[in-house]
């Protein structure tokens, strides 16, 4: 089953669901927001992904955040009490594809075959 994690209001995110909708992808949504996101699936985003780019630097969320706990993220272990407090600073979105692997964002083209 592929699951895609998230927050509903999201507009990459929706743009990813409209586009598993149109090529008829079966999925399951996980709204980190509400649901939270197990740590044991942070540690497989970051030895898969890489921790920089499951933190999402860029967004507001991230902004946010005060000086001193921005400069504290360095590294995987220090990331991850960040991203489990503050769910809204993982990239989005992550989709664990059917066949077991993992992309982050929304990206069509690297999508294509996946389903």
């Amino acid at each position: 089953m592929t699951i895609l994690y998230g927050i509903p209001n999201c507009d990459t995110v929706k743009r990813a669901r409209a586009w598993l909708a149109e090529q008829g992808v079966s999925y399951e949504f996980h709204d980190y927001k509400k649901a939270g996101v197990p740590a044991d699936h942070l540690h497989r985003w970051f030895s898969q992904l890489g921790w920089e780019k499951v933190v999402n630097r860029s967004g507001t969320a991230w902004r946010k955040l005060d000086d001193e706990t921005k400069a504290g993220v360095v590294d995987a272990a220090s990331a991850e009490p960040v991203l489990t407090a503050n769910p809204s600073v993982i990239k989005r979105p992550i989709v664990e594809w059917a066949d077991g692997s993992l992309t982050v964002g929304f990206a069509p083209e690297a999508w294509e075959g996946k389903h």
